[in-house]
Protein backbone atom coordinates (compact mmCIF):
# COMPACT_ATOMS: atom_id res chain seq x y z
CA UNK A 1 0.00 0.00 0.00
CA UNK A 2 1.52 3.59 -1.12
CA UNK A 3 1.76 6.22 1.45
CA UNK A 4 -1.24 7.98 0.08
CA UNK A 5 -3.18 5.28 0.38
CA UNK A 6 -1.91 4.70 3.98
CA UNK A 7 -2.90 8.15 4.98
CA UNK A 8 -6.29 8.14 3.57
CA UNK A 9 -7.18 4.61 5.55
CA UNK A 10 -5.98 6.43 8.81
CA UNK A 11 -7.68 9.77 8.09
CA UNK A 12 -10.99 7.73 7.38
CA UNK A 13 -10.46 5.57 10.38
CA UNK A 14 -10.72 8.23 13.24
CA UNK A 15 -13.75 9.73 10.95
CA UNK A 16 -12.11 12.57 10.23
CA UNK A 17 -12.39 14.74 7.15
CA UNK A 18 -9.46 17.02 5.41
CA UNK A 19 -9.97 19.67 7.00
CA UNK A 20 -10.16 18.51 10.43
CA UNK A 21 -6.73 15.96 10.07
CA UNK A 22 -5.01 19.45 8.54
CA UNK A 23 -5.82 21.67 11.93
CA UNK A 24 -4.56 18.27 13.83
CA UNK A 25 -1.29 18.54 12.12
CA UNK A 26 -0.89 22.16 11.91
CA UNK A 27 -0.74 22.24 7.51
CA UNK A 28 -3.14 23.67 4.84
CA UNK A 29 -6.18 21.35 3.85
CA UNK A 30 -4.43 21.57 0.26
CA UNK A 31 -1.59 19.56 1.66
CA UNK A 32 -3.60 17.06 3.05
CA UNK A 33 -5.17 16.70 -0.44
CA UNK A 34 -2.41 16.68 -2.34
CA UNK A 35 -0.58 13.96 0.02
CA UNK A 36 -3.65 11.74 -0.52
CA UNK A 37 -3.89 12.17 -3.65
CA UNK A 38 -0.21 10.89 -4.47
CA UNK A 39 1.13 14.13 -6.29
CA UNK A 40 3.70 14.52 -2.94
CA UNK A 41 4.88 13.66 0.31
CA UNK A 42 5.23 15.44 3.61
CA UNK A 43 8.21 16.78 4.67
CA UNK A 44 10.03 14.77 7.54
CA UNK A 45 8.34 16.76 10.37
CA UNK A 46 4.96 16.76 9.20
CA UNK A 47 5.67 13.30 8.84
CA UNK A 48 7.01 13.01 12.58
CA UNK A 49 3.69 14.58 13.33
CA UNK A 50 1.82 12.04 11.72
CA UNK A 51 3.61 9.14 13.42
CA UNK A 52 2.91 10.88 16.61
CA UNK A 53 -0.93 11.98 16.05
CA UNK A 54 -1.86 8.17 15.04
CA UNK A 55 0.12 6.49 16.74
CA UNK A 56 2.80 4.61 13.95
CA UNK A 57 6.03 4.34 13.00
CA UNK A 58 7.17 6.59 10.08
CA UNK A 59 8.46 3.01 8.84
CA UNK A 60 5.06 1.99 8.61
CA UNK A 61 3.86 4.93 6.24
CA UNK A 62 7.15 5.17 3.81
CA UNK A 63 9.53 2.59 2.69
CA UNK A 64 13.46 3.30 3.99
CA UNK A 65 14.12 4.13 0.08
CA UNK A 66 11.95 6.86 -0.02
CA UNK A 67 12.12 8.63 3.42
CA UNK A 68 15.98 8.68 2.66
CA UNK A 69 14.78 10.23 -1.11
CA UNK A 70 12.47 12.76 0.98
CA UNK A 71 15.12 13.38 3.27
CA UNK A 72 17.82 14.14 0.58
CA UNK A 73 15.01 16.15 -1.19
CA UNK A 74 14.58 18.40 2.10
CA UNK A 75 18.13 18.63 2.51
CA UNK A 76 18.76 19.92 -0.66
CA UNK A 77 15.77 22.50 0.02
CA UNK A 78 17.57 23.76 2.90
CA UNK A 79 20.66 24.17 1.69
CA UNK A 80 19.14 26.66 -1.15
CA UNK A 81 17.18 28.00 1.29
CA UNK A 82 20.38 29.03 3.13
CA UNK A 83 22.29 30.18 0.29
CA UNK A 84 19.57 32.63 -1.11
CA UNK A 85 19.42 34.05 2.51
CA UNK A 86 23.56 34.52 2.59
CA UNK A 87 23.00 35.81 -1.02
CA UNK A 88 20.92 38.14 0.12
CA UNK A 89 22.73 39.32 3.26
CA UNK A 90 26.07 39.80 0.53
CA UNK A 91 23.91 42.30 -0.86
CA UNK A 92 23.09 44.15 2.58
CA UNK A 93 27.12 44.50 3.04
CA UNK A 94 27.05 46.82 0.27
CA UNK A 95 26.60 49.70 2.60
CA UNK A 96 29.82 49.22 3.61
CA UNK A 97 30.54 51.09 0.43
CA UNK A 98 28.72 54.07 1.49
CA UNK A 99 29.62 53.98 5.37
CA UNK A 100 33.43 52.93 4.97
CA UNK A 101 36.14 55.15 4.58
CA UNK A 102 37.00 54.08 0.79
CA UNK A 103 37.24 57.20 -0.88
CA UNK A 104 40.33 59.49 -1.26
CA UNK A 105 40.03 63.33 -0.09
CA UNK A 106 43.02 65.47 -0.56
CA UNK A 107 43.31 67.99 2.69
CA UNK A 108 46.72 69.97 2.47
CA UNK A 109 48.79 67.76 0.26
CA UNK A 110 47.74 64.97 2.44
CA UNK A 111 45.20 62.16 0.87
CA UNK A 112 42.01 60.43 3.76
CA UNK A 113 39.60 58.41 3.45
CA UNK A 114 36.46 59.24 3.70
CA UNK A 115 32.68 57.66 3.43
CA UNK A 116 30.48 58.32 0.27
CA UNK A 117 28.81 61.24 2.17
CA UNK A 118 31.76 62.93 2.59
CA UNK A 119 33.53 62.09 -0.64
CA UNK A 120 33.44 65.34 -3.00
CA UNK A 121 36.44 64.75 -5.13
CA UNK A 122 34.64 63.34 -7.71
CA UNK A 123 32.21 64.62 -10.88
CA UNK A 124 28.62 64.77 -9.64
CA UNK A 125 27.42 62.11 -12.34
CA UNK A 126 29.90 59.38 -10.36
CA UNK A 127 28.69 59.96 -7.15
CA UNK A 128 24.81 59.57 -8.33
CA UNK A 129 25.61 56.31 -10.15
CA UNK A 130 27.56 55.52 -6.46
CA UNK A 131 24.73 56.11 -5.03
CA UNK A 132 21.98 54.26 -7.19
CA UNK A 133 24.12 51.49 -7.78
CA UNK A 134 24.44 50.56 -4.29
CA UNK A 135 21.06 51.63 -3.33
CA UNK A 136 19.68 49.11 -5.83
CA UNK A 137 22.13 46.28 -4.09
CA UNK A 138 20.81 46.51 -0.87
CA UNK A 139 17.62 47.23 -1.78
CA UNK A 140 17.82 43.52 -3.90
CA UNK A 141 19.63 42.10 -0.90
CA UNK A 142 16.73 43.01 1.19
CA UNK A 143 13.72 41.86 -0.77
CA UNK A 144 16.74 38.81 -0.74
CA UNK A 145 16.62 38.14 2.49
CA UNK A 146 13.07 38.30 2.99
CA UNK A 147 11.44 35.93 0.37
CA UNK A 148 14.18 33.42 1.84
CA UNK A 149 12.67 33.97 5.40
CA UNK A 150 9.21 33.52 4.03
CA UNK A 151 10.82 30.32 1.96
CA UNK A 152 9.29 31.91 -1.24
CA UNK A 153 10.88 30.36 -3.92
CA UNK A 154 9.27 32.15 -6.75
CA UNK A 155 11.18 35.20 -8.32
CA UNK A 156 14.41 33.96 -6.63
CA UNK A 157 16.34 33.57 -9.93
CA UNK A 158 15.56 36.68 -11.31
CA UNK A 159 16.66 38.12 -7.71
CA UNK A 160 19.46 36.82 -8.01
CA UNK A 161 20.18 37.06 -12.11
CA UNK A 162 19.58 41.26 -11.85
CA UNK A 163 21.86 40.96 -8.31
CA UNK A 164 24.64 39.75 -10.21
CA UNK A 165 24.42 42.21 -13.18
CA UNK A 166 24.41 45.08 -10.74
CA UNK A 167 27.14 43.68 -8.74
CA UNK A 168 29.06 43.25 -11.76
CA UNK A 169 28.46 46.44 -12.85
CA UNK A 170 29.52 48.27 -10.00
CA UNK A 171 32.45 46.36 -10.27
CA UNK A 172 33.27 47.55 -13.69
CA UNK A 173 32.35 50.90 -13.15
CA UNK A 174 34.41 51.87 -9.63
CA UNK A 175 37.45 50.09 -11.94
CA UNK A 176 36.84 53.20 -14.39
CA UNK A 177 36.54 55.58 -12.31
CA UNK A 178 39.55 54.78 -10.34
CA UNK A 179 38.54 53.64 -6.89
CA UNK A 180 40.81 51.06 -5.32
CA UNK A 181 39.55 50.47 -2.23
CA UNK A 182 35.76 50.79 -2.91
CA UNK A 183 36.57 48.47 -5.86
CA UNK A 184 38.12 45.46 -3.79
CA UNK A 185 35.48 45.52 -1.15
CA UNK A 186 32.82 45.37 -4.13
CA UNK A 187 34.72 42.95 -6.46
CA UNK A 188 35.48 40.46 -2.59
CA UNK A 189 31.26 41.06 -2.13
CA UNK A 190 30.50 39.46 -5.71
CA UNK A 191 33.33 37.22 -5.35
CA UNK A 192 31.57 35.54 -2.31
CA UNK A 193 28.27 36.02 -3.73
CA UNK A 194 29.42 33.86 -6.95
CA UNK A 195 31.01 30.83 -4.54
CA UNK A 196 27.02 31.11 -2.78
CA UNK A 197 25.58 30.75 -5.67
CA UNK A 198 27.65 28.06 -6.93
CA UNK A 199 26.98 26.06 -3.54
CA UNK A 200 23.50 26.44 -4.82
CA UNK A 201 23.72 25.17 -8.02
CA UNK A 202 25.52 22.21 -6.97
CA UNK A 203 22.84 21.51 -4.41
CA UNK A 204 20.14 21.69 -7.12
CA UNK A 205 21.59 18.96 -9.05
Amino acid sequence: MEFHEKLQELRKSRGMTQEELAEALFVSRTAISKWESGRGYPSIDSLKEISNYFSVSIDDLLSGEKLISIAEKENRSNIRGMCDLLFGIMDLFSLTLIFLPLYPNPVDGYIYSVNLFSYVETTVLNRIVYWTLFLILIAIGAVKVVLSLLRITRGQKAVTGISIGISVLTVLFLAMAGEPYAITVAFLLLLVKGIILMRSIKASN
